[in-house]
C-alpha cells in the first residue's frame, strides 16, 4: 500500500516513508473502527485514497480556507474524510448482522 501511494503522490524516494506509514496506520485504525472489523481487502482502496488526501493536506491542519493571488482552496474537516464511503461502510459493517428486531423462535 506504501508503494502505491508514492506512486499516485509522484514520491521517489523513501524520504516521506515514516509520515506516510504513520498516516496509513491512522487511517486504517479510524475505518476499522467504523466497521467494527479489520479492514477487508475490497474496502483498502478507501485507505489509500484518503491518505493520500491526508498527506496533500499535511502543513495546513486545521485551516478552512486559504486564498492566495484570487486562488482560493477549502479545506474540509479531517472527520468528513470518511463522508464519500460512508455508504460503503455502513454496508460492509452491517454484513452478518440479524436485521434489528427479528429474532428466531424454535418449538419443542
Amino acid at each position: 500500500m506504501l508503494e502505491r501511494i508514492k506512486t499516485l503522490l509522484g514520491i521517489n524516494d523513501s524520504l516521506q516513508d515514516e509520515v506516510l506509514s504513520i498516516i496509513i496506520e491512522n487511517v486504517e485504525g479510524h475505518l476499522t473502527y467504523l466497521l467494527g472489523k479489520d479492514v477487508p481487502l475490497n474496502l483498502q482502496f478507501i485507505i489509500t485514497e484518503i491518505a493520500v488526501m491526508r498527506y496533500n493536506r499535511l502543513g495546513a491542519e486545521g485551516m478552512k480556507s486559504e486564498l492566495v493571488e484570487g486562488h482560493r482552496t477549502d479545506f474540509h474537516e479531517p472527520k468528513d474524510d470518511f463522508q464519500p464511503y460512508l455508504a460503503i461502510i455502513e454496508n460492509e459493517a452491517g454484513k452478518g448482522k440479524e436485521p434489528a428486531g427479528r429474532g428466531k423462535v424454535m418449538f419443542f
